[in-house]
């Protein structure tokens, strides 16, 4: 499988394991330790992982267009980026805490002292994960404004993020959302030695 067709398989990957780690995080009555918690947060991080290559995709996309819609693009898939590295980052250490304790009280108190560090909080868990989610949605809906992609795509992303914001149970239903919002844009994304050249394109179907 070469590198283009994995980058273009993550906008079907990427989702489904946002899905995955809902529907595990549902059987999960415990909160962990156990098989299910770590189950569903190795879904969690492989998910997050995928989406950068979904979000560079975007890009490439929004980077045809060369210019100021070129450097917005940069800009947005950046912030995608780290916010997904915080992500990627809060499930690594769900990850050891649930590794490293006995039973749920344990994880709690590990998780307490763990947030307590300095920066943590706002960087791992609060403010910069959002940023993965600013990114998406803008980069969608920049394609949008391009009549690259069709309007309701960014939408169904945005009302897949409110879902997440609302409750954690709605998860596998944002990563439907994500999967019907961005599974067909993977066949629009160019090669990246395209990247920069003027084409024409047509809009994603639906």
């Amino acid at each position: 499988m070469t590198t283009m067709t994995r980058g273009r398989s993550a906008f079907v990957a990427g989702p489904g394991c946002m899905a995955a780690y809902g529907l595990v995080r549902l059987m999960d009555t415990e909160r962990g330790p156990g098989p299910a918690w770590s189950i569903g947060h190795l879904f969690l991080l492989a998910g997050v992982l995928l989406f950068v290559p979904v979000l560079l995709g975007l890009w490439r996309l929004v980077a045809r267009q060369g210019g100021t819609q070129r450097r917005v693009g940069t800009v947005l898939a950046g912030l995608g980026v780290v916010g997904a590295a915080a992500v990627a980052v809060q499930a690594g250490i769900d990850l050891l805490v649930a590794y490293s304790s006995a039973d749920h009280e344990a994880m709690s108190e590990l998780f307490a002292k763990v947030q307590s560090v300095p920066g943590v909080l706002p960087v791992v868990y609060t403010v910069v994960p959002v940023l993965f989610y600013v990114g998406l949605i803008l980069l969608t809906a920049q394609l949008a404004v391009l009549r690259m992609v069709s309007a309701w795509r960014p939408v169904a992303i945005v009302v897949g993020t409110l879902a997440v914001n609302v409750t954690l149970d709605l998860l596998p239903v944002a990563g439907l959302l994500f999967l019907l919002a961005l599974a067909p844009l993977a066949r629009l994304v160019p090669a990246r030695q395209a990247v920069g050249r003027s084409a024409g394109w047509r809009t994603a179907g639906g």
